[in-house]
């Protein structure tokens, strides 16, 4: 759903770009990927207006979240047994949306998003935060991931991290 927001937004600029660029800036808040994309392929795109519409466009596709069931599965399974929380790259109201279409939103007590005023990943802070929330050791964490920015920031963390592009087939680049 990220993609075709991507990609129709492009298209209404009449810009295209790349899968592979979009791949490799997964998991980082959209005005610092539209930065990137201005500096590597010399464009001039308004940050900010290029960011609305892309999340807006993102948002209304979002009630069709489906889970990763592998990772959706441990986590009902866990829920109530074991701390759980959701970091994610993407604003509060995105990340909200997908959670409850997906079912998932009542598993998580804590949920931190781009719009919570930390350093977005590949930085650890977010990470470490959750785990702060949730009352446990970074290196106690298990995190599955779906983007290099946010296994850096695992990593980075001290946190065990799973790459869930596995589970689904898509393997990492």
């Amino acid at each position: 759903m990220h993609y075709a927001a991507w990609d129709a937004t492009f298209a209404e600029r009449g810009l295209t770009c790349p899968m592979e660029f979009l791949i490799r800036h997964n998991g980082k808040p959209t005005d610092r990927i539209v930065a990137l994309y201005n500096a590597e392929f010399s464009q001039a795109l308004d940050i900010k207006k290029f960011t609305e519409d892309k999340e807006h466009r993102t948002y209304l596709l979002l009630d069709q979240a489906q889970p990763i069931e592998p990772v959706a599965a441990l986590a009902r399974r866990y829920h109530g047994h074991l701390p759980m929380a959701v970091v994610s790259g993407s604003n509060r109201a995105n990340v909200e949306r997908a959670l409850r279409a997906a079912g998932l939103w009542a598993l998580f007590p804590v949920v931190l998003t781009a719009d919570d005023g930390l350093p977005p990943k590949p930085a650890p802070d977010l990470f470490l935060e959750a785990a702060r929330r949730i009352q446990v050791e970074p290196r106690d964490c298990q995190v599955f991931e779906d983007a290099d920015a946010g296994l850096e920031a695992a990593r980075c963390a001290g946190m065990l991290a799973t790459d869930v592009r596995f589970i689904v087939g898509e393997p990492a680049l």
